[in-house]
Parts: structure tokens; C-alpha cells; sequence
């Protein structure tokens, strides 16, 4: 299995969309694209008494292929780092179980290999997890009701940037805020190694009222476009040094 690119969406909300598109159908384009939806739902006991922004944020991860997570915002910073983690092994189990069935049929999965070659095949996921090319579009909705969540919400973004920086593969992140100042989407940082600025970027936000959740996945999917031409550009950039008279 070559390195490849590992492509994320990571969504960190309370939920309870009221604006634009169907979030879960955004999502479920952004699975036929090659990109998981992973959505974290900062809800506090408050937030979640009818259910809606639960069974919304699950809903979304679902049909993205990726993993949901409820957290209380004091437990924000861990969790993001353990479901981008958890989601980059997920997608890397998910090929190889494609290859698998490829060449053992229609039932054949990591798990159902002999324990030895098993625990072979998840040292190749591990190696993978740490080579492969990750790049997260991070989308934070800032809505009314996010706006005492968004310091911890910032801290918890720049401790991923600085424990994913050891990674061996390249790192690509880009934010989307939503609901934008004049639109229901902005992006405030583009793609990047670091999530160096983030700190000046939340200290200019303003909470509003409305949560357009489906626009902002569909413009995630959008820019994953603009990096994809990037990482291109520079690897013909990179070839055509090497191939160079010497």
C-alpha cells in the first residue's frame, strides 16, 4: 500500500443546523470524495435535553464515514487529538480491509486474519498513520450558543497542530468558521503545516445566531480542491529539480 494522503474534515459544534443545506447529505458527498467526516459535539448537559444536536452530530459522522464524539468542553483538547488519530487508523484499516477482500473475498478483514498476521497488518496501519500525508479542513461553528466553548476550542486546535508536528508524513490544515461576518462561511486560515496564527484569528471572532452546517461541509469539500492543486504544483516542482542536469 503506498503512503497516500489521508483527507479529514474535523467539525466541532453543538449541533442543531437551521440554515442552508442538509449537513448528513454534505457529508455523505464528502465519503464519495475520499474525505471523512469526523464531528465532535461540544455538548454541555444543557445542550442536549431535547437530543437534537446528539443524534444530529452523530448522523453526520455516519453517513462521513468518520467517528463522532460528545465531550464536555473541559475535555475538548484530548479529544480532538484521539479522534483525528482514531479516524487516520480507521481510514487506513478501511483500504486494507478493500485490499484484503480483493484477495481473500468478499469476507475478508484485518480481523478475521490469524492473530500473528494481524498484529503485522496493524504495525503497517501504525507506520502508515505516522507517514501518510494528513490534511484536516477544520470547521468551528461559532454560533450564539458556541461562544463561551471557542478559548477552549482554540487551545484544543493549537495542542493538535503542535502533537502532530512529530509526524513524519506532511500536515495540511486549513479553518472554517461558520457563520462567517457577511457570509455562512469563512475561511479565516488557509492551508498550512501549523496552526500558527489561531491564536490572533479566535481573538476576532464574533458569535451569531444562525448554524449553517451544511454549507460550511460543502465548502470544506470545496478547498480540499486548492490543496490538492498545491501539493501537485510542488511535486512537479520536486521532480523536475530531481531530474535536473547534475
Amino acid at each position: 500500500m503506498k503512503k497516500g494522503t489521508l483527507k479529514q474534515i474535523l467539525l466541532i459544534t453543538d449541533g442543531c443546523s437551521n440554515q442552508g443545506e442538509d449537513p448528513v447529505a454534505m457529508a455523505a458527498l464528502a465519503k464519495e470524495q475520499g474525505i471523512t467526516v469526523n464531528v465532535i459535539g461540544v455538548l454541555d448537559r444543557y445542550d442536549s435535553e431535547d437530543g437534537r444536536g446528539l443524534q444530529e452530530v452523530e448522523a453526520i459522522a455516519q453517513a462521513g464515514g468518520g467517528i463522532s464524539q460528545i465531550v464536555q468542553t473541559r475535555q475538548l483538547a484530548q479529544t480532538v487529538q484521539m479522534v483525528t488519530k482514531q479516524a487516520m487508523t480507521q481510514t487506513i484499516k478501511g483500504v486494507i480491509n478493500q485490499q484484503l477482500q480483493d484477495i481473500l473475498g468478499e469476507s475478508g478483514t484485518v480481523e478475521d486474519l490469524p492473530p500473528e498476521k494481524r498484529g503485522k497488518v496493524m504495525e503497517v496501519v501504525d507506520e502508515l498513520g505516522e507517514t501518510a500525508d494528513l490534511h484536516v479542513c477544520i470547521l468551528v461553528d461559532t454560533s450564539a450558543s458556541m461562544k463561551n466553548k471557542l478559548p477552549t476550542v482554540r487551545e484544543a486546535l493549537t495542542d493538535l497542530s503542535l502533537s502532530l508536528s512529530a509526524r513524519m508524513g506532511e500536515n495540511q490544515f486549513c479553518l472554517l468558521l461558520f457563520p462567517g461576518k457577511r457570509k455562512s462561511v469563512q475561511k479565516v486560515i488557509s492551508w498550512t503545516p501549523q496552526l500558527d496564527s489561531i491564536e490572533r484569528t479566535f481573538d476576532k471572532i464574533s458569535s451569531h445566531g444562525v448554524t449553517p452546517t451544511g454549507p460550511a461541509i460543502k465548502e470544506a469539500v470545496r478547498s480540499f480542491e486548492s490543496v490538492s492543486r498545491k501539493t501537485a504544483i510542488y511535486e512537479d516542482e520536486h521532480e523536475a529539480y530531481d531530474d535536473g542536469p547534475r
